[in-house]
Formats: structure tokens, C-alpha cells, sequence
């Protein structure tokens, strides 16, 4: 791992956060029980039966979501202990992680819990989880990753702004 070494450009004290809207995993999390409670109260017609052919190759595909969406969000966890700095959004950053899994996408633990929030809806056959993944990305993307861009730009600086120009948000 290469990780950047923060700049001068911190705002105030260096304890500053990215002031996300929530805790991701929590708004995952919401947002998977909310789909199951509204399938529970107003259910949609299931496109895929639940025995056959389909439902298989269904499970097959929610199985390589969700073990796409594990690898890929231990590779980032990976990556951020490797540099010593912080999973947790509410505690200050210590180094800009730009290489392994975040040479490829600046937000892989987002990538991530939504391979596997997709995943668990496609196993369940749950429309509204399905339904919710576009308010839940919405959210995930102003709520979350442009604070935290914001923080990660005021913080280091053009080292920030030159990872952002080399390296997709996503994918």
C-alpha cells in the first residue's frame, strides 16, 4: 500500500469527519428491512417462482453478488487497515488509501454492501428490496460519498484531486 500522507490543507483541529447523513451499514441495513416489511404489507407479484430452473439460476446469481460483495468489501477493509487509518466514518481519516482495490474504485465498501444488498434481494425474490436499491443509492451517493469527498479534498488536498481524476467513483 501507497497511501498518500495528509496535507496541511486539513480543516481545523484534523478531527474533522465527512458528516455523512447516517452510518452506511445502517442505511443498508434500513433499507433491506423496510423492503422486507413492505413485501410484507403491500406484496408485488414475484417474477422468478420460487422452485425450477429459474429460481436456481436466480440463486446462483444472488450467490455471486453476495460473495462479490464480501470479497470485495473485506479487499477495502483490507486495504484501509494496511494504512492504519479508519473504517469508521465517524473518526477521523489518517491517510488517502489509493492503491490494491482502490486503484479500481474510490468507494469499494459501498460497491460492496450493494453487491451484497442486490444479492439478498435476488435470494429472497423480494421486489421492494430490489425497488429501494435506487432511493438507497441515491442516498448512499449525496448523502454519504459527496460528503466524504468533500472532507477527503479538504483534507489532502490535490493528492485528493488527483486520485479522484485517475480513479472512477464506482467502477
Amino acid at each position: 500500500m501507497d497511501p498518500a500522507a495528509p496535507q496541511s490543507t486539513d480543516a481545523g483541529t484534523g478531527n474533522e469527519t465527512a458528516g455523512a447523513v447516517a452510518r452506511p451499514p445502517l442505511l443498508f441495513l434500513g433499507a433491506l428491512l423496510l423492503g422486507f416489511a413492505v413485501d410484507h404489507l403491500l406484496p408485488l407479484p414475484r417474477p422468478v417462482p420460487g422452485v425450477g430452473l429459474g429460481h436456481t439460476v436466480g440463486t446462483v446469481i444472488a450467490g455471486a453478488f453476495i460473495l462479490g460483495g464480501v470479497a470485495i468489501f473485506a479487499a477495502a477493509i483490507r486495504n484501509f487497515a494496511g494504512a492504519a487509518t479508519p473504517v469508521q466514518g465517524t473518526k477521523p481519516v489518517t491517510a488517502l488509501v489509493t492503491t490494491g482495490i482502490h486503484g479500481l474504485s474510490r468507494n469499494p465498501i459501498y460497491l460492496g454492501m450493494f453487491l451484497i444488498y442486490i444479492g439478498i434481494g435476488l435470494v429472497v425474490r423480494s421486489p421492494w428490496i430490489l425497488i429501494l436499491v435506487l432511493p438507497l443509492a441515491l442516498l448512499i451517493r449525496y448523502g454519504v460519498v459527496a460528503r466524504e469527498e468533500a472532507y477527503l479534498e479538504r483534507r489532502f488536498g490535490n493528492a485528493f484531486r488527483d486520485y479522484k481524476a485517475r480513479v472512477r467513483r464506482w467502477l
